[in-house]
C-alpha cells in the first residue's frame, strides 16, 4: 500500500541581537532591542512509496495417518474384574505420597515400583489395602470413588501410579479437573464419571464390568446396573496411550520411527 508523507522543512533564520542588558531588566523589552525573527514556513511534499514485501507462499505437509480411526474406537471396549471402593476427596497424596515422586515413570523398573505404592497414602480406616504387602500389582482393576477424586496437587504420578499398579479405570462421582486431564494425557486409566453415588452401593471385592460403548457399569455381585457418563473424545486418546501417542498414531506429529 502506497503512502504519501509530507515533510515540513523549517528553513528559518533565527536572528536575535541580544542585549547585554540582564534578562531581569525591564529594558530588555525596550523598542531599541531587536526581537527574534523567523523566515516564512516552507512546506515541501515528500512522496515516499512504501511497497509491502512480496508475499511468500507457505505450504503445509500433513503426515500420513498411520492408524485408522477404527483402531482407536472404544465403543466395544470393556473392563471386567474386582473393584476397590474409596470415598470422597481422595487426594493425590493418598494416591501416591510425595516421597515417591523421585521415581521416574519412563524407567521400567521405577515405573513398576511406583505402581507398588499406589493408594498407599489412604488412612488406616481402609482395612483392605489396594496392593498387598510385598506385591507390585493390585488385584483390583477398577477403582470406584466418590466426589472430587484426585484433588490436591497437579502431579502426573497419580494416574500413572494407578495404571502401573494394574488399574484400568476409575469410576467416580466427580473429579478434580487436573486429575482427569492427567489421566487422559498419560493414557494410564480411564476416568469415568457415574450419574449416581456408586461408591455407596458397591463394596471392595465386588465383581464388576464396565461397558464403554453402553456407558454402563454392571455389578455382578449385587445384580445392579449403573449409568455412566460418556467418555467422549477422550476415549480414543486414552486408548492410544496418551496425548502424544494419539498424535503420532493419527498423523498429527511424526512417529518416532520417521
Amino acid at each position: 500500500m502506497a503512502a504519501s508523507l509530507t515533510r515540513i522543512s523549517y528553513s528559518s533564520a533565527f536572528t536575535f541581537s541580544a542585549s547585554k542588558t540582564s534578562v531581569f531588566s525591564p529594558s530588555l523589552f525596550a523598542s531599541s532591542n531587536k526581537v527574534p525573527t523567523f523566515s516564512s514556513l516552507t512546506v515541501k511534499p515528500l512522496c515516499s512509496t512504501f511497497a509491502p514485501h512480496a508475499a511468500h507462499a507457505i505450504s503445509f505437509t500433513t503426515h500420513a495417518t498411520s492408524t485408522p480411526a477404527s483402531v482407536l474406537d472404544t465403543s466395544t471396549k470393556t473392563f471386567h474384574g474386582l473393584c476397590y471402593v474409596v470415598g470422597d476427596n481422595i487426594d493425590t497424596d493418598q494416591i501416591i505420597p510425595a516421597e515417591y515422586l523421585t521415581l521416574v515413570p519412563s524407567n521400567p523398573a521405577e515405573y513398576e515400583k511406583l505402581g507398588s505404592y499406589a493408594l498407599i497414602g489412604l488412612p488406616s480406616s481402609y482395612a483392605t489395602r489396594f496392593i498387598e504387602p510385598n506385591e507390585t500389582k493390585t488385584k483390583y482393576s477398577i477403582v470406584i470413588g466418590g466426589a472430587n477424586f484426585g484433588c490436591g496437587s497437579s502431579r502426573e504420578h497419580a494416574p500413572v501410579a494407578l495404571g502401573a499398579a494394574g488399574a484400568k479405570a476409575v469410576v467416580a462421582e466427580s473429579y478434580a479437573r487436573i486429575f482427569f486431564r492427567n489421566s487422559v494425557a498419560t493414557g494410564e486409566v480411564y476416568p469415568l464419571e457415574s450419574e449416581a453415588r456408586i461408591c455407596e452401593e458397591c463394596k471392595t471385592g465386588d465383581v464388576v464390568t464396565i461397558e464403554l460403548g453402553e456407558s454402563r457399569l454392571i455389578n455382578h455381585s449385587t445384580g445392579k446396573e449403573y449409568k455412566l457418563k460418556s467418555i467422549g473424545d477422550a476415549g480414543p486418546v486414552i486408548e492410544a496411550g496418551g496425548i502424544f501417542a494419539y498424535a503420532r498414531k493419527t498423523g498429527m506429529i511424526p512417529s518416532q520411527s520417521d
